[in-house]
């Protein structure tokens, strides 16, 4: 079964043979009539009308549900595009070929479109990077719920600098599910994922930085460690500095999918910035090796996460001294401004104005040791002004700011996975374990 879990679904073997079977599906309803009644009518131009008019509704669609409605509050690209527009077209044949049909006829272009629509749905996917595997499609992990036993790490624990890698260390980190408690915010959150370096993980710690890490909305912890590929950047860093990275806790800073409570305290949907400010670190410093003292801590984000890790970044310099903001927008949203004052913010406008980044920027400037990492994928049109202003405010509040344009990506894991890795690095560096 775990095999099965395992098989990626963003390339290699899988893909390329639904690939084939989806065309080849395709040559066959067009190329075989539905059945003898058809002897009398054109179905090949049939067949080619049906195409076009599909892959008109397709385009259609999009336009409408993205470019109209703003359904996704990201611009779809022209792959995805693509795809929809494709699979629109071949159901339309799938669907005339159903007028007369024999009974094989009905069951095979009823699985041709089946076949269609999860082929487009794979391209999707592979466009976007969300779901590498069958298990992360159906939303099925291997972390391990609770942490392993770890040692604590006491006044005599080894500096980063004068850290030594023992024997017996594992080679990669490991990955766990926790309950943190909402105790003071009343915050109902989803499990937290946790990834532990190996340096964590031996009998004598070190007191390691920490980064906090929010995934997008709709979204879980899971993500950012296992779909945008930071546990591997981080086993990667670990490899090469004595198994020494940082140790990142993934909370939930939705409660639901569905849900997007801005990352500030409201009667709307919960208490969830006392949630990341508060409980989410007084778990930390109770229950792993971590640095105590003010410092290598840092918050960061991906999409809605990314925005929320701008706006309790720039609000906490007391506990965080870096930000990592992959495309994050300008201010926490729920749509349209109107939508999100009124609904988000009680319809106080200047509670609005005051929760966005640059607002909070200006307001605790200057920052005296903060890092700041915004990235986003170069065909971003619609987030990428949005990060440069922020590196721009960032910058004039005295912050240490880099920017990564990630090419050829747009707002999808792919971008996400890059800004990761270096963002990783820039902080990682930053803190002094690469010493």
């Amino acid at each position: 079964m775990n095999v099965l879990l395992d098989v990626d679904i963003t390339d290699g073997p899988v893909v390329v043979l639904v690939y084939l079977l989806a065309a080849a599906s395709f040559v066959t309803l067009v190329a075989r009539r539905p059945s003898a009644r058809w002897r009398r009518q054109p179905w090949l131009a049939t067949a080619t009308i049906s195409t076009l008019l599909g892959g008109m509704i397709g385009w259609g669609l999009t336009w409408l549900l993205s470019d109209r409605l703003d359904l996704f509050d990201a611009d779809l690209t022209p792959v995805v595009r693509g795809w929809v527009i494709a699979c629109s077209g071949a159901l339309g044949v799938a669907i005339a070929s159903l007028w007369h049909p024999t009974w094989p006829r009905a069951i095979a272009s009823a699985a041709a479109a089946a076949l269609f629509v999860g082929t487009a749905a794979m391209g999707v996917n592979i466009d976007f990077g969300q779901y590498p595997t069958i298990g992360s499609a159906l939303g099925i992990t291997s972390i391990d719920e609770g942490l392993p036993p770890l040692a604590t790490a006491g006044e005599d624990a080894p500096s980063i600098a004068s850290w030594q890698e023992p024997e017996g260390m594992p080679e990669r980190g490991r990955l766990a599910s926790v309950e943190i408690p909402a105790t003071v915010s009343g915050f109902v959150a989803r499990p937290a994922v946790v990834y532990l370096p190996p340096a964590a993980l031996v009998r004598h710690p070190p007191r390691l930085p920490v980064l906090i890490v929010m995934s997008g909305q709709p979204g879980s912890p899971s993500d950012p460690l296992l779909t945008d590929h930071l546990r591997d950047h981080l086993d990667a860093y670990a490899a090469a500095h004595r198994g020494l990275a940082p140790i990142v806790v993934s909370p939930d800073q939705l409660g639901s999918p569905g849900t997007n409570p801005l990352c500030i305290d409201s009667a709307r949907a919960g208490n969830s910035a006392t949630y990341l400010t508060v409980d989410v670190p007084r778990w930390i410093r109770a229950h792993l090796p971590v640095t105590l003292a003010a410092g290598s801590w840092g918050v960061g984000g991906l999409s809605q996460g990314g925005t929320c890790a701008s706006q309790l970044g720039a609000e906490h310099p007391e506990l965080f001294d870096a930000i990592l903001d992959a495309s994050g927008q300008l201010h926490p949203s729920l749509g349209p401004d109107e939508k999100t004052i009124a609904e988000g913010f009680g319809g106080d406008a200047g509670a609005f104005a005051a929760a966005a980044p640059s607002a909070i920027m200006a307001a605790h400037a200057p920052y005296a040791d903060t890092i700041a990492v915004f990235g986003v994928g170069a065909q971003d049109n619609r987030f990428r002004p949005g990060i440069r202003t922020l590196v721009s405010d960032a910058r004039a509040a005295g912050m240490e700011t880099h920017y990564i344009e990630v090419p050829d990506t747009a707002h999808d894991s792919h971008a996400w996975s890059a800004i990761l890795s270096r963002g990783l690095v820039l902080i990682a560096d930053h803190w002094g374990l690469d010493r």
